[in-house]
């Protein structure tokens, strides 16, 4: 990683070579293998599955397991892909460092960029969600829970990367709790038959309503845009490299966990649930967690699963605190970024950056409030689009990187892609088809419509950075 010239005048921050040692990046490796494994599960358990799955029921019926485990497959050779160049190189910039080695500065450059917006937008969309649950039990307003949330989960991650892998270490606990907790409930009217839904609860459920493909398996297809959004955010264990205390030991272990997450709280939730109430039994704009709950006779089951929800959306925007602020001082330093994004405070945070981005999650919340129209609806939308393309830049990266090794360039990492190079060639295959099917589904067709504008601001921006970094140069001029 390229360093940059950093103030170093007594204003509590600290120049970002203080610390550089084993792919560190100045950063302090403070988040041990019990974090890490969590922030890689609860990665994977987000509002996609507690609220999207319904509107996936809706199209899919019990075919949407099977979208679940096919995408889940992909997930997981995406996340060893990336898992072999953290081994290569454990940085905390991953996604950006490798783009700039591996395809160039402008791939660089447009994924550091992307992702921080990623983050910036889904910030906004899950604080503005978290504001909206807390109405459930109190009646506070909006904009004054939003401001708490984003007040407190900024000051934890300024505190500590510590403090924040905590943090996140509870809140994917709460998430798997719930569902392992729902499982072993739908596990038990089936065996024991308790409860309002015992009396017809049975596996048959799964093809005895209209088939396994209810609606063709073209309704299957025109879930997987919202069977992948689910997903967005696993890679986020990458960005923690930097700050991983043994990233050769807990990453690869974190990863490799991925199959069988996948296979538990997705698979295996849906699974339980469809078998216990009929598909045709839940709606679109109802999280199938409360109409289970609801099909139960359980009363309680509304309430539980608003506090996990609540509980996702604040785990979404802790974790996108933590990654802006890394992206962009990776930016600050590569020279794509103002400068002073680089600066890391006493505790080894990125100060600028986070601060940066914090502010403009509450700007945003607040556009969300004011004007809740078409405008801040294509914003959001774009980060489906924006997530995946953090997906293509670890395959393309991952296979450059092979071809790289194979020639002799590069050395043997101990922790290699499975089947490549034609697993790679499969996911991006994959992702394809789900950008294809974007276009089909009119409801999701706007997250293509951003992508145009913004590749053109990326590569304009990217000029400029050139012409800024030219200008900065000493001149070489005989005096």
């Amino acid at each position: 990683m390229t360093s940059v010239e950093l103030d170093t005048e007594d204003d509590g921050q600290r120049p970002a070579e203080a610390v550089v040692e084993g792919g560190s990046g100045g950063y302090r490796r403070a988040l041990g293998a019990r974090q890490i494994q969590m922030i890689a599960i609860g990665g994977a358990i987000g509002t996609g599955l507690f609220l999207g799955a319904g509107k996936a029921i809706a199209k899919a019926g019990p075919s949407l397991v099977l979208a679940y485990a096919v995408s889940g497959v992909v997930i997981f050779l995406i996340m060893r892909a990336l898992g072999e160049l953290l081994m290569y190189r454990p940085v905390s910039g991953s996604f950006a460092e490798y783009a700039r080695e591996f395809i160039g500065p402008l791939a660089g450059f447009a994924t550091g960029w992307t992702y921080w917006l990623f983050w910036v937008v889904t910030g906004i969309t899950e604080v503005t969600a978290a504001a909206t649950y807390m109405t459930y039990w109190w009646d506070i307003p909006q904009w004054a829970s939003a401001l708490a949330f984003t007040a407190v989960l900024y000051g934890v991650n300024l505190i500590s990367v510590k403090l924040f892998g905590e943090l996140e270490f509870w809140f994917s606990m709460v998430k798997v709790t719930a569902i392992v907790g729902m499982i072993l409930i739908c596990l038990g009217i089936l065996l024991l038959g308790f409860s309002d839904a015992g009396d017809d609860a049975s596996v048959s459920h799964l093809w005895a309503d209209g088939g396994f493909f209810p609606h063709g398996v073209g309704g299957t297809l025109m879930t997987l845009q919202i069977v992948m959004f689910a997903f967005l955010a696993v890679e986020l264990v990458g960005v923690t490299a930097g700050e991983s205390r043994d990233p050769a030991r807990t990453l690869p272990r974190a990863i490799n966990t991925v199959p069988w997450r996948i296979a538990v709280f997705y698979v295996g939730a849906l699974v339980m649930i469809l078998s216990v109430v009929p598909w045709t039994a839940f709606a679109a704009d109802v999280s199938p967690f409360v109409a289970a709950f609801q099909k139960m006779g359980l009363a309680a089951g509304a309430g539980i699963v608003n506090f996990v929800v609540l509980t996702a959306a604040l785990s979404s925007c802790n974790s996108g605190m933590y990654s802006t602020g890394r992206m962009l001082r990776d930016l600050a330093l590569s020279g794509q970024a103002p400068g002073r994004f680089a600066r890391l405070s006493r505790g080894g945070t990125p100060l600028t950056g986070t601060t940066f981005s914090a502010v403009l999650m509450l700007a945003g919340v607040w556009v969300n409030y004011q004007w809740p129209g078409e405008a801040f609806t294509y914003v959001v939308s774009f980060a489906t689009i924006s997530g995946m393309w953090a997906w293509v830049v670890i395959l393309v990266c991952q296979l450059r990187h092979r071809a790289a090794v194979r020639r002799g360039a590069l050395p043997e990492t101990p922790f290699r892609a499975p089947l490549a190079p034609y697993a790679g060639w499969f996911c991006l295959a994959y992702i394809a088809l789900v950008v294809v099917m974007m276009g089909v589904d009119k409801d999701a067709r706007v997250s293509l419509y951003c992508a145009p504008p913004w590749a053109l601001l990326m590569v304009a921006g990217h000029a400029l950075a050139r012409r800024r970094a030219a200008r900065a140069l000493p001149s070489t001029d005989s005096p």
